[in-house]
C-alpha cells in the first residue's frame, strides 16, 4: 500500500521545532510521507521569533503547482500564511484534500504572522473549505469577534466557526486558566471536551504546530475526525511530558515521542 502524503503549508522556524520543520518531523514519526511548501521565513529560537520575511504569492504558488501536480496529498495542513495574498493561493489550490487549518495569526510572543486582511480573508474563504479549524483561545476570538477566556466561551467561538461553514472545529485551551487544560472539539451536533492535566514545563514551542499535523496524519492514516483528534490529543500530552530541555527559551516537545499508530 503506498504510504499517504501530507503536505504542509506554513512558516520555517529555523530552530526546528515548530512552523514546517516541526510539522514534518510530526508527520515522519507518525508513518506519513510530509512535503512542505514555505509561505515566510522566520529568524526564531526558542527564545522567539524577532524577525519574518513573507515570500511573495507567486513564489508559493508555483511551489504548489509543482508538488500538487507530481505529489497529491491525501490531507493538507496549513499553518502561519503571512498575507491575504498567500491565503487566497491556499484556497484557489486546495482541491479535494481535506484541509486542516491552524489559523497561525501570531507567534507565542506576539510577533503578527499575518495581517488584518489576511486573518479577514482566511475567516471568509479558507474555514469554510476546512474539514477541521484548530485556533488557540486568542486566534478563536480574534476569527469570531467572541472574547474566548473559559471553557464556556470556547465553546461558543468553535460552535461559531462550524456556523461559518467548518466541518469541525477545536478549539485549544492552553491559554486558558486553571489546572486542566481543556480543549473543545465542535463537530456535528455536539461539543466535546479534551482535558488534560496542565504539565509545569518550559518547554511547548510549536506545540499548536505539532497537534494539528499529528490530527492530519491521522486523518490520511484512515482514522475518524474524532478519533484523529483524540489521538493526536493523547500524543501531545506525552509529547510534551517528554520534551527533552533543549534551548533556553521555551523548548521543543519531544517529536520522537511513540505514537498509537499500527505497525507497517
Amino acid at each position: 500500500m503506498a504510504r499517504p502524503i501530507v503536505l504542509s503549508i506554513g512558516g520555517s522556524d529555523p530552530s526546528g521545532g515548530a512552523g514546517i520543520q516541526g510539522d514534518l518531523k510530526t508527520l515522519h514519526q507518525h508513518g506519513v510521507y510530509g512535503m512542505a511548501v514555505p509561505t515566510l521565513l522566520t529568524v526564531q529560537s526558542t527564545r522567539g521569533v524577532c524577525r519574518s520575511e513573507v515570500l511573495s504569492a507567486e513564489l508559493v504558488a508555483a511551489q504548489l503547482d509543482a508538488v500538487l501536480e507530481d505529489l497529491p496529498p491525501r490531507v493538507i495542513k496549513t499553518g502561519a500564511l503571512g498575507s491575504a495574498a498567500i491565503v487566497r493561493v491556499v484556497v484557489a489550490r486546495a482541491g479535494a484534500a481535506p484541509l486542516v487549518v491552524d489559523p497561525v495569526l501570531s507567534a507565542t510572543r506576539g510577533k503578527s504572522l499575518l495581517d488584518a486582511e489576511g486573518a479577514e480573508v482566511l475567516a471568509r474563504d479558507l474555514v469554510p473549505r476546512a474539514a477541521l479549524v484548530t485556533p488557540n483561545a486568542p486566534e478563536a476570538g480574534a476569527l469570531t469577534g467572541l472574547p474566548v477566556t473559559d471553557v464556556a466561551s470556547a465553546r461558543r467561538a468553535a460552535v461559531a466557526l462550524l456556523g461559518r461553514g467548518a466541518g469541525a472545529v477545536l478549539v485549544k485551551g492552553g491559554h486558558l486558566q486553571g489546572p486542566l487544560a481543556t480543549d473543545v472539539l465542535a463537530i456535528g451536533a455536539d461539543c466535546i471536551e479534551l482535558t488534560a492535566q496542565r504539565l509545569s514545563t518550559a518547554a511547548g514551542h510549536g506545540t499548536g504546530c505539532a497537534l494539528a499535523s499529528s490530527i492530519a496524519a491521522r486523518l490520511a492514516l484512515g482514522a475518524t475526525m474524532l478519533d484523529a483528534v483524540r489521538g493526536a490529543h493523547a500524543w501531545l500530552a506525552t509529547a510534551l511530558a517528554g520534551a527533552p530541555g533543549l534551548g533556553t527559551g521555551r523548548g521543543p516537545l519531544d517529536l520522537f515521542a511513540p505514537t498509537d499508530r499500527p505497525p507497517r
